[in-house]
């Protein structure tokens, strides 16, 4: 865990605990995974997609034309994965478009029917780190079974489609977008992800503190939603829970010029004078910053949420301290996104399916470095594991008080051999994984004072830095922690407002935003586009990502 300074720390925490106090009873139950379909379990992996154009919606109001990938029939319920998810869908039209889950050496086909306007032109589909070989179709006489050779790669006609075979060879995430007229179609919104298995998950990863976390989120009636019980064929890629977050944005300005001139060349032939589209895509002006294809506050509403037709992808991580948590993470514009994750770095496992080893003992630790933001280059897919414990906070983040009459207050913390609470009986315990050494240590000798009054930090008025709901009023992780952790004098730092009633949930919310402060705005309004919180709960709040 990075060093922290304290009253930075701790006024982070606050100023964000409302965040989650705020935003967490709206989406408790819409938290991200690594929603998507698979095309089977044998050892072919077999997808129909469609390009489509659609209109995609901003918290701004707007209704943005687009064209997506989508799906040409609704798969059948068994290929949706995670299997806990409720209620997917895969329409014709969406952005991103579908995540393609497959297993490491499956052989994957992929048949492309473009169904975009006629003026659009071909359309294709490129995939990076894959060698793959294309259809051939010899007559354009029955459409659907038309291609025709394109600069990078085999292009669907108008109404026709190609067929795209290739071996998943390399567990880890990538991405796949159009090779056809990319400037443009890309922009539009043909973007998605595939995502590898690993075909030989290390052992380790289904035994010990790997497997322990998931048995503790068994206890507390979590559902497992991992793809996986680890990212790659290696022992140090376990993971316990996993989101995937692809990042863009959008010019209205070409997709409005898109939208006019397809509207004035309906009805047009296939290869006849004028029958194409001349939209400039340059200078470029994005105004829209997207997580999944939705901008803050909507990538917090459910994975298929209802009134995202065509955006059913949030983006809405959660979390319990200890847990490791895989990011999947893929830059998809044109631009490149400085994306910080607050609360800790995150550990880059891979790039675009490369896992990154020690060329000396490639079979030993992880080499991948530890970064302050995974800025996202255009096309780069990358998978990293995020941590957050408390280690470091300076005081109990459980709020134990060995005088309280509550139960919890008096939980025990027998440390590990890393410092941590995380034996056998820990595992039904709330603080399962609480860093021991700031066990009962209060956050302050005067909880109302400052540096000088023993504390940790100089607490500010609340009303300077924060407003109404949003302050949630407490340092302290778990319903009972802001009623059951008073210092000596009696009394912890204030809380109980209308968005957080002391019993109610309590957890510490960490801001995931695009560092380029112009993208987390939408249109030019904060807050908005690339931004989402990580909300980390102690164990007795349940994580349903089932939606």
């Amino acid at each position: 865990m990075r060093p922290m300074n304290m009253a930075s720390a701790f006024l982070t925490t606050v100023r964000l605990l409302a965040a989650t106090v705020a935003v967490a009873p709206l989406a408790a139950t819409a938290h991200a995974a690594a929603p998507g379909i698979t095309g089977g379990t044998g050892a072919t992996a077999t997808f129909n997609l469609t390009a489509q154009p659609a209109y995609i919606s901003q918290p701004d109001g707007q209704a943005i034309y687009s064209w997506g990938y989508g799906c040409t029939t609704q798969p059948p319920a068994a290929n949706f994965a995670p299997a806990a998810i409720a209620a997917p869908f895969c329409n014709t039209m969406q952005v991103p478009g579908p995540t393609l889950i497959v297993t490491e050496g499956q052989t994957v086909t992929i048949t492309l029917t473009n169904g975009l306007p006629t003026a659009a032109g071909n359309t294709s589909i490129l995939f990076p780190g894959f060698t793959v070989a294309t259809s051939h179709g010899t007559s354009c006489v029955t459409l659907g079974t038309c291609d025709v050779a394109g600069l990078v790669t085999e292009e669907a006609v108008p109404g026709g489609s190609v067929t795209y075979t290739f071996m998943a060879s390399s567990p880890g995430t990538h991405s796949y977008y159009s090779g056809t007229q990319s400037d443009l179609q890309i922009e539009m919104g043909l973007y998605g992800a595939v995502i590898v298995l690993p075909a030989n998950v290390p052992s380790n990863c289904n035994s010990g503190l790997a497997a322990a976390n998931v048995a503790v989120e068994t206890h507390w009636g979590e559902h497992d939603f991992r793809l996986a019980h680890a990212a790659y064929d290696h022992q140090k890629s376990c993971y316990d829970r996993e989101y995937l977050f692809q990042f863009s944005e959008i010019d209205p300005r070409i997709h409005s010029v898109a939208a006019a001139q397809v509207s004035a060349k309906k009805g047009c032939s296939v290869g006849s004078a004028g029958c194409s589209l001349q939209v400039p895509t340059e200078p470029y002006h994005p105004a829209y910053f997207m997580i999944n294809g939705r901008s803050m506050p909507d990538d917090m509403d459910p994975n298929y949420a209802f009134q995202y037709p065509h955006q059913p992808f949030n983006g809405n991580p959660h979390m319990h301290p200890g847990e490791l948590v895989l990011l999947r993470i893929i830059g998809q514009g044109r631009w490149q996104h400085p994306f910080h994750e607050h609360g800790n770095h995150v550990r880059i496992l891979a790039r675009d399916g490369n896992l990154i080893t020690s060329s000396s003992n490639p079979t030993g630790d992880l080499a991948g470095p530890l970064l302050f933001t995974t800025t996202t280059t255009p096309g780069q897919a990358m998978d990293g594991i995020f941590y957050w414990t408390g280690k470091g906070l300076n005081w109990d983040a459980y709020g134990h008080n060995p005088t309280s009459s509550d139960p919890d207050a008096k939980l025990a913390c027998t440390a590990d051999t890393n410092g941590y609470n995380t034996g056998v009986a820990a595992q039904s315990a709330i603080n399962y994984y609480e860093w021991c050494q700031d066990h009962n240590k209060p956050l302050q000798a005067a909880p109302f004072g400052d540096v000088a009054g023993g504390g940790p930090a100089t607490l500010p008025d609340p009303n300077l830095f924060t407003n109404g709901a949003w302050y949630g009023g407490s340092p302290y992780l778990g319903p009972n922690a802001t009623v059951r952790a008073t210092g000596p004098t009696g009394t912890t730092p204030p809380s109980g407002t209308i968005a957080n009633p002391p019993n109610s949930e309590a957890g510490f919310a960490f801001m995931w935003h695009s560092h380029n402060e112009r993208e987390i705005t939408t249109n030019n309004i904060f807050p908005g586009g690339m931004l989402m919180m990580m909300l980390v709960d102690s164990r007795e709040f349940v994580i349903d990502e089932s939606n």
